[in-house]
């Protein structure tokens, strides 16, 4: 009998390995997505005007994703200029030849598509999709994109009852054709008209915009997919406990509001323990010398009454937020992909072996406003960079590292427009110091990375101020915020082949050459490191009628 046993046991072992292997050998999961863009006319602040929809959605619609999935998005660009997206927050691993930006893709002309496909690679998280040429994103074609955990890796919090996004944001009644105008005829677009949440700017009585059931527990992933404000959410009688940080799980601090800048996310639970009737969620503007709000309604399945007209107050001053942001802490037990550099969570044992020092700048250029970073004005060249760098073509399109590791003094500052791309080694472990002189608070961004945010403080950075860094539990994210007249200092490993965008996440800065690329590549040239051209790319600029350059090796 015993022997008998043994054998079943062997059997069964020998088919769990060979499901094990079949596993692994089996794609990852795809999912399709054919989108059109066009033009529409709505009224979010009352003012009828005209918005880019997606499928006639406004905003667009909610990718909902797994880690590991294969997206693929079909864009059909029905508008009168060319177009591109970009999804903010998705790493691209190997491939930033998906990114959507003016600096690794050549637009999608008018009547024409083009197939985006990217992996959410390791990845899980709250992020959005945004419209990244001109300043389409003032009219609209953003939308909320979720990468969910995987079953086989469990998560920090039971299930939540229901998952909800909240898209919030300035908004202007001027279309994004005039707001352009404006910045090219050298003038700032001034303050927005109003703030919008999931594209309306009042709680509507007879259409909530969710509905929770009495002791449930739901999760809200709140995104700030504005133009320049940064936004206090808070909700009507509850509490906001934070669980995931642009794809890190968080401590699980409990708050009763949160301030998101702008182009950042946060995923909170939100427990239905209170009365049962209305209650309204808000988001207001801060840092700014006027108010403005958007409210939307939330309603518990057995409400017995309306929403109580006194709202929750926002937070005053910039100090709050910096000690908010002190209290965000990288939850290190939790299992769930995230960045592992070089073979260690212990980012701060690692070796600095550069440190770039970045200082943003306001000034005006031939009588027009331009931003600039240690004194580059970046301007997209007719052609994308990236292109450039894989035909050898790149000393005909732009000069690497015009933008120094360390700014000139302030006496000695002048502003130049150029293409900004600095050059960085693949795999080394960087420092980068974002330092700002002005009285506005500035936020940044990353692509196709995560980065630790180990420190913001006022003043001016100096290398003794490492000593106050987090290298314990800093979360892994990918954009900053630095406060007026104050620093922050990221870290992170450049393993990640390709050109990505480090730029403000404002949209008129952005627009005016608050931005740089950096180019990592890949000694070796090899599909190891990172993808080949993919077959289906647009070609534009000196690059368009050239033959395709060898591909890289396996």
């Amino acid at each position: 009998m015993a022997q008998v046993v043994t054998r079943s046991v062997g059997a069964l072992l020998l088919l769990c390995c060979l499901w094990a292997v079949s596993l692994v050998q089996a794609e990852d999961p795809y999912f399709y997505f054919t989108w059109n863009v066009t033009y529409g006319t709505i009224s979010p602040l009352g003012v009828p005007q005209q918005v880019i929809m997606i499928n006639d959605q406004f905003p667009g619609p909610n990718i909902n994703s797994t880690s590991n999935n294969n997206i693929v998005v079909n864009v059909f660009n029905n508008l009168d200029e060319p177009f591109l997206f970009h999804w903010n927050g998705i790493q691209q691993r190997k491939n930033s030849w998906q990114e959507g930006m003016p600096g690794t893709n050549c637009p999608i002309l008018p009547g024409t598509n083009f197939t985006y496909h990217f992996q959410v690679k390791d990845q899980i998280g709250s992020y959005f999709y945004y419209p990244s040429l001109g300043m389409h994103r003032a009219a609209g074609a953003f939308g909320g994109l979720r990468v969910n955990s995987r079953l086989l890796i469990p998560v920090p919090y039971l299930d939540p009852e229901d998952d909800y996004t909240v898209l919030i944001g300035d908004w202007y009644t001027k279309s994004h054709t005039a707001l352009r105008k404006v910045l090219d005829s050298g003038r700032s677009i001034g303050k927005p008209n109003g703030v919008l949440m999931n594209g309306k700017n009042k709680a509507d009585n007879d259409s909530p915009l969710f509905t929770m059931k009495p002791d449930k527990t739901y999760k809200y992933r709140i995104c700030n997919v504005g133009l320049k404000t940064s936004l206090n959410f808070r909700i009507q009688g509850h509490t906001l406990k934070l669980i995931e940080l642009e794809g890190s799980h968080t401590v699980q601090n409990v708050y009763e509001s949160l301030d998101v800048h702008v182009g950042q996310c946060y995923s909170v639970l939100v427990t239905a323990n209170q009365e049962p009737k209305d209650y309204v969620m808000v988001a207001s503007t801060r840092f700014t010398k006027y108010t403005l709000t958007a409210t939307g309604l939330i309603r518990y399945t057995n409400s017995k009454g309306p929403a109580s007209p006194e709202l929750p107050k926002a937070p005053l001053g910039w100090a709050w937020s910096l000690n908010q942001f002190r209290t965000f802490r990288w939850n290190l037990t939790a299992s769930a992909a995230r960045p592992n550099p070089q073979g260690s969570y212990h980012y701060g044992k690692i070796n600095i072996t550069r440190t770039i020092k970045l200082v943003n700048t306001v000034s005006t250029v031939d009588g027009k406003l331009r931003y600039a970073i240690n004194g580059i004005s970046h301007v997209d060249p007719t052609t994308p960079p990236k292109l450039a760098e894989y035909y050898s073509v790149a000393d005909k399109v732009f000069e690497y590292n015009l933008v120094k590791d360390e700014p000139a003094a302030v006496d000695e500052q002048k502003v130049t427009l150029a293409p900004s791309i600095i050059n960085a080694t693949f795999r080394n472990y960087i420092e980068i110091i974002l330092e700002n002189h002005e009285r506005g608070i500035q936020t940044w961004h990353l692509n196709g990375y995560s980065f630790f945010a180990v420190a913001v403080e006022a003043g001016k950075w100096s290398p003794e101020k490492r000593k106050n860094y987090n290298l314990l539990d800093a979360v892994s994210r990918n954009t900053i915020q630095v406060y007026p007249y104050s620093w922050a200092a990221i870290m992170l490993t450049f393993d990640n082949a390709g050109l990505w965008s480090l730029r403000s996440t404002m949209a008129e800065r952005n627009y005016l050459g608050q931005q740089l690329y950096i180019s990592i590549l890949s000694p070796a040239r090899s599909l190891r490191d990172e993808y080949n051209l993919p077959d289906n790319s647009l070609l534009c600029g000196i690059v368009k009628d050239m033959p395709k350059p060898p591909p890289y090796s396996a």
